[in-house]
This record gives C-alpha cells, sequence and structure tokens, in this order.
C-alpha cells in the first residue's frame, strides 16, 4: 500500500491562480474523497497527483518519492474517468487486458490476469461481450477493470459516477467500497456529490476556491464542521445558517442548526412560524418554514406526520446541537 503527499502545491492559468497552497497527506489505503462545488480545484489537483497536469509549485511525493517532475506512467498511478473511454470493437475481455497486450506481454499471462480481474468484479459471465451490449454499471466495471490488471499503487477516480442514473449510482458506491476493501490499495475519488462523499469515505477532503477547508472522516465533518461553508455543504438538506443580528444574539458571527436537529410543535418552541412547503421523502418530511426575523427555516420530521401549508407550527434547536461560527 502506498501514501500520497501533496506539500504546498500552487497552480495558476495565467494571473489566475486556482490551487492556492495545498498540503495533504493520503495514508496508505485510504480512500480519500475529494469534494467541493463546480470550479474549487479537485479534479485539478487530482490531475497533479496523475501527473496530467504540473503544478505551478510544490511537491507530489508517492510512496515517499518525490514525483513532481515524472511522466503519468512512472508515478504507478491508475486513472478512472468520468468518461469510460472503452474500444466498442474489443470485447470485455480485450478492453480489460489492453494495457497488457500494448507491453506486449504473453499471452497466457494476460488471460490469467483478465480472467482474475473480471471475478473481483463480477464480469466473468461478461468477458466475450462489446461494451454495446452492457449497462452503464458495467461498462464503468470495465474500466475499472483495466486500471485494476494493471496492479496501480494508488487509483485515481474523476467523478466516475455522474454519468449514472440514481439507483446505478447506489449500486456502484456499495461496489467501489466493497473493491477497496477486497484491494486495500489507496484510493482518491473525486466528486461534487457529498453523499457519495459520506457513504464511500474514510476521510474527505473538502475543497473551496483552489484551498482546503476542512480533512477529515465523514462524521467528523458533519459534527463538527470547522467552517461554515462545510456546514453548509455536508449534509441533506444542507445546515440553516444565520448571520447578521440572529447570529449576535446567540455570541457568534454565523449560527447553524441542522434541519434534523430542528424539532417541531404545534404548542411552543423557539420560533413561530408557518409552513410554506413540504418534501415528502417517505420515511422522513422536509418542512421549510416562514419565521419572522429569519431569512428560512428548515427541518426534517417522520415521514408520516400530519402538516399542511399555512400551518402553524414552533420550531426549536436540539440541545447540544447548535453550532456557532467565529
Amino acid at each position: 500500500m502506498t501514501s500520497v503527499v501533496l506539500d504546498s502545491i500552487r497552480k495558476s492559468f495565467g494571473g489566475l491562480e486556482v490551487m492556492r497552497g495545498v498540503d495533504l497527506s493520503v495514508e496508505a489505503g485510504e480512500f480519500c474523497v475529494f469534494v467541493g462545488p463546480s470550479g474549487c480545484g479537485k479534479s485539478t489537483l487530482l490531475r497533479i497527483i496523475s501527473g496530467l497536469e504540473t503544478s505551478t509549485s510544490g511537491k507530489v511525493l508517492i510512496d515517499g518519492k518525490d514525483v513532481t517532475e515524472a511522466e503519468p506512467s512512472q508515478r504507478g498511478i491508475a486513472m478512472v474517468f468520468q468518461s469510460y473511454a472503452l474500444y466498442p470493437h474489443l470485447t470485455v475481455a480485450e478492453n480489460i487486458g489492453f494495457g497488457l497486450s500494448l507491453a506486449k506481454r504473453p499471452k497466457a499471462e494476460i488471460k490469467e490476469k483478465v480472467e482474475k480481474t473480471a471475478e473481483v468484479l463480477q464480469l466473468s459471465h461478461l468477458l466475450d461481450r462489446k461494451p454495446k451490449a452492457l449497462s452503464g454499471g458495467q461498462r464503468q466495471r470495465v474500466a475499472i477493470g483495466r486500471a485494476i490488471i494493471r496492479n496501480p499503487k494508488v487509483f485515481l477516480f474523476d467523478e466516475p459516477l455522474s454519468n449514472l442514473d440514481a439507483s446505478l449510482r447506489s449500486q456502484m458506491r456499495m461496489e467501489l467500497t466493497d473493491l477497496h476493501a477486497k484491494l486495500g490499495a489507496t484510493m482518491i475519488y473525486v466528486t461534487h456529490d457529498q453523499v457519495e462523499a459520506m457513504t464511500m469515505a474514510d476521510k474527505i477532503v473538502v475543497l473551496n476556491g483552489g484551498k482546503i477547508e476542512q480533512v477529515g472522516s465523514p462524521m467528523t465533518l458533519y459534527n463538527h464542521p470547522a467552517t461554515p461553508f462545510v456546514a453548509g455543504f455536508i449534509g441533506s438538506p444542507k445546515m440553516n445558517l444565520f448571520e447578521g443580528e440572529i447570529a449576535a444574539r446567540e455570541g457568534c458571527k454565523v449560527y447553524g442548526v441542522r434541519p434534523e436537529h430542528v424539532s417541531l410543535s404545534s404548542v411552543e418552541g423557539k420560533w413561530r412560524g408557518e409552513v410554506r412547503h413540504i418534501e415528502r421523502l417517505g420515511a422522513d418530511t422536509v418542512v421549510h418554514l416562514d419565521v419572522p426575523g429569519l431569512p428560512s427555516l428548515v427541518a426534517r420530521t417522520d415521514g408520516d406526520r400530519e402538516l399542511s401549508p399555512g400551518q402553524t407550527l414552533f420550531a426549536s434547536p436540539l440541545a447540544d446541537k447548535e453550532h456557532r461560527f467565529n
């Protein structure tokens, strides 16, 4: 297993600085997820690790070796992209083994490694098919197989599930997590989807404007966000965040409480509001309240609770679940 260290990484395109001094250690065997909004620098950072992009300054170390000037092929990495990029005229077996064929490895060796890789990814029954006969999830597994067969030191994933529908994304999240457990490999994964980050990562790196906002485990970021940006980005629905006079009354610059930590009562509470919108999600219901003096207030409650637009409710934050940012 291999560690990855980024030391003061900066990247500029002309006069525009897009990476503004990133320091990060990814431990050997970790599943590390880079998450953040579009334009935050997560894909650029991944490409710098891979060698597809050069940093303006700083160092990249893989397994303790400085690879800042090394070519991608010399870094011991394998990258899986958003696009499957499979050869349509080749079978699944030929696509998976293409890199070994290009390296002119013996046919018997290629066959053995393709079969082992296909078994790991549950593709053994599809080896003779062409990509057009596969589902989106199966095609993505073939692309991952093409990376696995090279036995890389580090796997890099650049939003590999964004082309799949919601049910397939959920299935592939589990399959990638299982794959990480089987291989024990170091994996770095880029996504804009905080649900993917929360459900897959050992460690999450939240990026914003080319800088790291916070690094930690999923539940550390959820329970102890270091900044209002992290608080608003991690969690769905996002945290209620209030500034100005509301925050000042709470002794801070930004006051926050998550929707699932807001209790609703028809009798009494901290805030009195009127139900504006109701989102029924089955097990849960998300309630949007109009509260005088607040820009908006969102609460999560039981799915079978009887509610109607225009209804008056009282809302209160749960004890010890409030967040105050200075």
